[in-house]
């Protein structure tokens, strides 16, 4: 383990990633807290691109599928659940180890709580203790049985009279015991086959299991051959942030002025922003004054022509009216009703009684004649200059560069210094070689193995060939008695090769009771072997549940709380189990993750002279600017909004122009009252007065056409109105509260002068401190890179896990699932061979050549048909 103590060493130092100092937490000054809501959170550091950790490709799937022998290795793990159906006894196991972790001693025994634990051990054994006392009763019975039953035959008994019964149903129970011997048959060579493809299996996989050791050696070769590069790749990745900082200072004036500036901006910005939209109102003004100057002008004109016209037609039709011909009495109330409409003959929009806007015109363009925009652009552009003015400003930091240079240059090669502190590459080296020899040594013994292998695949042939001489046997004895019968042969007259057949039954019965017992032996050995390293070891290993036991607290010692830590660093109070990192390991992560190596060294120390250095604070403390030479207005800038918020404009009549504008042209339809005066000059008699009205009617009529419809349709007039409308609107909105307005303007810029001439200090020295909280940003970026990479990227510890995987498959999966389906098959002919027993027996009795048989004689008595046995001798044939 010496490899992997000086790999811990070597990787401690990655915990400067894992711990935050407590004073870079607890450092927030009081005014910055109780400021922030004023401030803008700072921009976040650009992420740095440290590139990809060299990865290690590993070689070795720790993965099996056997094929169709698993069918086999199913069936065999249903069985041991039938016999053992309870769950993994961790807690069993655990108390048992406790118990007796000082030495078993007999007197200790007589405890009750190791008469409990003994109770509990045999009723979680109880399926197996069931099985192996049948399995000794069967071992025991058996030659016993057999021994009795030669003698038995001996005698002449238990079937060995040579003499056999005739009755009716000879064939029926015949044909029954050659059939149940076939079926028997049948199932004791599947046993066989399984029993065999087990034995096989076990050669195939055991040349597997080199393919595994090759691929695992190769594996933490290229991890013992990766990790001094991986390590020597993060210490390298310094420079990466090294050289950002270095490009962030000598950029001090731009990024520094640019914090600066991102900070007084959100007063700043907006103040001149309503500065510089005043000063574009002001020229809408003056085009709205203009626009609404113009279409006055306009709409006056055609008033003044629409008046005169409609009062020289109103003259001229009083006068028609005052004709003597009105005074008839059946004309004057015609007469009187037109006179009375006479009034409503005028303009009803009046254009002409609209005040003048010459005046506030006049102060809009004297205050127009001062360019704001220009002068509130230049407030953009002083503020904007502030990082030329701390660029100026801070030429000192950019002099100390070299020894900033030279205190960055003194951390890496600290960093490189405690990263060589530890003979990495020579232990790692050492382990290569160890790896080399240890592989060799394992090759060495590849030819013992083998030879090893192929003497238990001899003995496992050799154990299935007593069934298969068994099996020879009977189906020898099957086939000559079954072609040798004769169904008119008597029993003593059998002949040769039937009788062969029969003599072949028993033989297989003798050898049956030969090896019958010595086999159950075999099988109840492996038995009680394999099927408890299966349900003990392998399936707990397979869940993972056996890490569980290992992993108990004080399992090994009471003072010792762990035991992976307490064997690997002598403190066995880490958290630290063999689940743990056998998971990690699974999951590919770091070894330094998955050793927990972070609780192990206290590196403050390391992190306060290195990484989170100080003197880079102190280098930019001196950092002084002064941003009073910044004017956001001049006095002529605010000389204008003042004149411009006296121009005048407020004290426009609104009301009376848009009164005006909704107003129609006349007060009355011209072309209704035209037509209403024909209609009432048709009530007159023809005559002089007749005609002048329908003329007078006629000339309505034709200023409707001429002057009232241009002023309601053509674009002069329509435009005029729109835009007198418009305009006035505008005015309108545009002066209302305008001298409040300004004030507000010029407050603000008040206020954002004085935040950048007496604030300007404060300012500084909290986006100073935000710009050196970036530059250590970079660094903790290059920590937070090497705690990330040594957690999941460096010296991944998978072939670790593949070895216990490894181990597991070879153990498991290659020899305990092979030996428990090698004991079931073979178990399974063992208990096959009792009826294969019997029915040979029975069987043999119809095959082989009887010394007596029955004859029947006649009766004395001459009335009756019925004929009586007897014993009778073969006939003797000098052929025979």
């Amino acid at each position: 383990m010496l490899w992997i103590r000086w790999l811990v060493l070597l990787l401690y130092w990655g915990a400067t990633c894992g711990e935050q100092q407590p004073e870079e937490r607890g450092s927030v000054p009081a005014e910055v807290r109780a400021d922030s809501r004023r401030q803008r959170s700072p921009p976040p550091v650009e992420p740095l691109d440290f590139g990809f950790v060299p990865a290690a490709v590993y070689d070795t799937h720790a993965y099996y599928e056997p094929g169709a022998v698993g069918l086999l290795f199913h069936i065999v793990h249903a069985f041991l659940y039938v016999v053992q159906p309870h769950s993994f006894p961790k807690d069993l196991i655990v108390k048992v180890i406790q118990q007796n972790m000082g030495g078993i001693k007999i007197e200790e025994w007589r405890k009750p709580e190791n008469v409990v634990l003994l109770l509990q051990s045999l009723y979680y054994e109880a399926g197996f203790l069931i099985c192996v006392a049948i399995g000794v009763v069967f071992l025991v019975l058996t030659p016993i049985i057999g021994m009795c039953f030669c003698v038995c035959r001996c005698c002449e008994n238990c079937g060995g009279e040579m003499h056999q019964r005739q009755r009716k149903n000879v064939d029926c129970q015949r044909g029954f015991y050659t059939a149940s011997l076939i079926a028997t048959s049948i199932f004791i060579i599947l046993g066989v086959l399984i029993a065999y493809a087990a034995n096989h299996n076990v050669s195939t996989q055991i040349k597997s299991t080199r393919r595994f050791i090759n691929t695992n050696m190769r594996d933490l070769r290229t991890f013992a051959n990766n990790t001094p590069a991986q390590i020597e790749y993060l210490t390298a990745q310094y420079t990466t942030a090294k050289n950002k900082v270095l490009s962030e200072l000598d950029n001090i004036g731009p990024l520094l002025g640019g914090r600066i500036h991102s900070q007084l901006e959100k007063e700043v910005v907006p103040s001149l922003d309503t500065a510089l939209r005043m000063a574009g109102a002001m020229r809408e003004t003056k085009e709205a004054l203009e626009n609404v100057s113009s279409s006055l002008e306009v709409l006056q004109d055609g008033t003044v022509k629409l008046k005169a016209s409609l009062s020289d037609e109103r003259s001229s039709l009083s006068n028609t009216l005052s004709d003597p011909a009105c005074t008839n009495g059946a004309v004057s109330h015609t007469c009187n009703s037109i006179r009375s409409t006479l009034s409503q003959l005028v303009v009803n929009a009046d254009f002409s009684r609209l005040p003048d806007v010459s005046n506030a015109l006049a102060n809009v363009n004297t205050v127009l004649r001062t360019d704001l925009s220009n002068i509130v652009q230049k407030g953009y552009s002083s503020f904007n200059d502030t990082p030329r003015l701390v660029k100026e400003q801070t030429k000192n930091i950019i002099s100390a560069l070299p020894r900033v240079k030279t205190m960055l240059d003194k951390i890496g090669t600290e960093i490189n210094n405690f990263a060589k502190m530890f003979p990495v590459e020579a232990s790692l080296a050492n382990f290569t070689i160890f790896l080399n020899n240890g592989q060799k040594n394992i090759e060495s013994y590849y030819p013992q193995v083998d030879q090893i292998d192929f003497y238990r695949w001899i003995g496992c042939v050799a154990v299935l060939c007593m069934v298969v001489l068994v099996l020879a046997f009977n189906i020898l004895g099957l086939l000559c008695g079954t072609c040798g019968y004769d169904k008119q042969a008597t029993p003593t007259t059998r002949g040769c090769l039937s009788n062969t057949g029969g003599n072949l039954l028993m033989a297989g019965v003798g050898f049956s009771f030969i090896f019958a017992w010595m086999l159950m032996a075999m099988v109840t050995a492996l038995f009680v072997v394999g099927g408890n390293v299966e349900k003990l070891v392998c399936e707990p290993l397979a869940n993972r549940q056996l890490f569980s036991i290992i992993d108990t607290p004080f399992l090994v010692h009471p003072a010792k709380k762990n035991f992976l830590p307490g064997m690997l660093f002598q403190n066995p109070n880490i958290d630290l189990t063999i689940g743990s990192m056998y998971r990690e390991c699974h999951e590919n992560n770091g070894l330094y993750h998955a050793l927990q190596l972070e609780t192990m060294f206290n590196i403050n120390s390391f992190l306060n002279r290195t990484v989170y250095n100080k003197d880079l604070a102190k280098v930019l403390e001196g950092v002084q600017v002064d941003l009073q030479d910044i004017s956001l207005l001049e006095q002529a800038g605010r000389d204008n909004l003042i004149n411009f918020a006296n121009s005048g404009v407020g004290q426009i009549d609104f009301d009376a122009y848009l009164a005006e504008v909704i107003k129609g042209v006349t007060v009355v339809d011209l072309l209704s009252f035209s037509a209403d005066l024909e209609a009432q000059t048709d009530n007159l008699p023809r005559g002089a007065l007749e005609n002048a009205l329908k003329g007078h009617a006629s000339s309505i009529r034709q200023i409707h056409r001429e002057q009232v419809v241009p002023m309601e349709q053509a674009m002069k007039y329509v435009k005029a109105r729109s835009t007198l409308s418009q305009s006035i609107r505008q005015l309108q909105r545009m002066s209302s509260d305008l001298p409040v307005k300004v004030t507000n303007i010029l407050s603000a810029i008040d206020a954002s002068e004085y935040l950048i001439t007496h604030n300007a200090s404060h300012v500084v020295k909290q986006e100073t401190k935000g710009y050196v909280e970036s530059l250590v940003g970079y660094f903790k970026q290059y920590t937070e890179w090497v705690r990330n990479s040594l957690t999941a990227e460096v010296a991944q510890c998978k072939p670790i896990s593949n070895i216990v995987d490894s181990m597991e498959i070879v153990a498991c999966s290659f020899i305990i699932d092979s030996v428990n389906t090698f004991w079931f098959g073979l178990g399974g002919c063992c208990i096959l061979l009792i009826p294969s027993i019997i029915f040979s027996v029975k069987l043999a009795k119809y095959y082989r050549r009887m010394d007596t048989e029955d004859v029947f004689e006649d009766s004395p008595y001459p009335d009756t048909l019925t004929r009586f046995p007897r014993a009778s001798a073969p006939p003797s044939y000098s052929d025979w």
